[in-house]
């Protein structure tokens, strides 16, 4: 079973879909005979909310990076479509793929990934300084306030406790003002306080910015702070839960099995 929640496009007056990325019969899988044939995804449809917050949960084995890795157009797909706003990720050559990534994805990962020897506002302004690009100076300055880091700018890496590296991070992957964020484990290397902290800002993000975020995780606490949750098992989702709760998403997940399988 596969599940879509479609969401119509904007009229014909040049507004912007309501979907910031979607997928359509998408698989995944690895292995070059049939006894090695492993299917990561399974014919999966989703679409992304713009402005939304989505989490993607599951089990191990169950899909969840290798479907944000191809919507991220990190991962190539076996079969079927991905779009990123209204390009086709899935037929792009490797330049134009990395030059789309570049231009309109942000990512965060659960190794903060910062430069040592760069300050805070170096870091975060780095991927636009490579690519030539001068940031926007009142984004700037909203993201800054969003993340908490006004006062922290000109500290380097060993400077900051976890959390506010991770706040770098987070204001990195919104500076640019990408089409999509997105996040693995973004609180995996925290501790409870300031995973709750970076999950305030990315909310924040999306209430305030009008960002739209897609994280895999999975803490069902992290998971609440979410407009929408997805959970896949054996590459397929089998369920999309909207306005979910720490309570709701656990008693979701205990209908997983030890082996990934829903009971």
């Amino acid at each position: 079973m596969t599940t879509a929640v479609t969401i119509p496009k904007s009229g014909g007056s040049g507004e912007r879909s309501a979907v910031a990325a979607r997928a359509r019969q998408v698989t995944k899988s690895y292995g070059t005979t049939e006894d090695t044939r492993v299917v990561a995804l399974d014919a999966v449809d989703v679409d992304i909310a713009r402005s939304g917050f989505t989490a993607i949960m599951g089990p191990s084995g169950s899909g969840k990076s290798t479907l944000m890795h191809c919507l991220a157009g990190l991962d190539s797909v076996t079969s079927g479509q991905i779009w990123v706003g209204d390009t086709e990720i899935t037929k792009l050559k490797d330049k134009k793929l990395t030059q789309l990534r570049r231009d309109q994805i942000g990512f965060i990962f659960q190794a903060f990934n910062l430069l040592p020897t760069l300050n805070a506002l170096e870091n975060i302004t780095l991927p636009m300084d490579i690519a030539g690009r001068k940031p926007d100076r009142e984004w700037l300055d909203r993201v800054i306030e969003t993340v908490g880091l006004a006062g922290r700018l000109k500290h380097r890496p060993n400077q900051l406790s976890g959390g506010q590296q991770q706040r770098v991070a987070v204001a990195r992957a919104l500076a640019a003002r990408p089409e999509i964020i997105f996040g693995d484990e973004p609180t995996g290397n925290l501790d409870s306080r300031a995973g709750a902290e970076v999950l305030g800002f990315l909310r924040r993000s999306v209430d305030e910015l009008g960002q739209t975020i897609v994280i895999v995780t999975h803490d069902p606490v992290a998971a609440s702070y979410a407009d929408r949750v997805i959970y896949l098992a054996d590459g397929r989702i089998v369920d999309d839960m909207a306005n979910p709760t720490a309570d709701s998403v656990l008693e979701r997940m205990k209908s997983f099995d030890a082996r990934g399988r829903v009971s």
